[in-house]
């Protein structure tokens, strides 16, 4: 399931039913040929950046700004880290509890987006938490063989 904000104002919800009865055909790279209840639409992928996924496509010719979600943002945001606010981020929470591994980070170190700060095993696995922004780290709040909970604050950045 996937949920699509348009233009910053209406809400959508895709899910498996909405594909149905949809006809798609690309024409060429970017460009696409749609048919949905006996109507036809031309579509034109203007810009796309997939790591935010945003896009900006074209719709017989209307312009529209799209900002797709899907589960795994969900599932962020409920951990406290929204993708679209990353770089408000202030603090990293344990997502589960766990053991911590390794802490690949310390106080006042800077860092890039995607970096990796924390190792932590929970079920068995071993699980790298990463940087969701550039950062400053300001202080951490485990060490290496911590038992952590859901929700414990790791690190804050500056």
């Amino acid at each position: 399931m996937l949920k699509a904000k348009v233009n910053n104002k209406y809400d959508f919800t895709i899910d498996e039913d909405a594909k149905n009865g949809i006809d798609m055909i690309e024409v060429k790279e970017g460009i696409f040929h749609i048919i949905k209840d006996s109507k036809s639409y031309t579509a034109e992928v203007l810009k796309s950046n997939y790591e935010e996924k945003s896009f900006v496509i074209r719709v017989n010719g209307n312009k529209y700004t799209v900002q797709l979600k899907d589960k795994y943002d969900h599932l962020l945001k409920e951990l406290g880290i929204e993708i679209s606010s990353a770089s408000k981020v202030k603090e990293i929470k344990a997502p589960m509890p766990g053991l911590v591994v390794d802490v690949r980070v310390k106080e006042n170190d800077t860092i890039q987006k995607g970096y990796a700060l924390v190792v932590l095993q929970a079920m068995k696995m071993e699980n790298i938490l990463k940087s969701p922004a550039d950062a400053v780290i300001k202080k951490i709040h485990i060490k290496k063989g911590d038992a952590i909970e859901k929700n414990q604050i790791m690190i804050t950045f500056a």
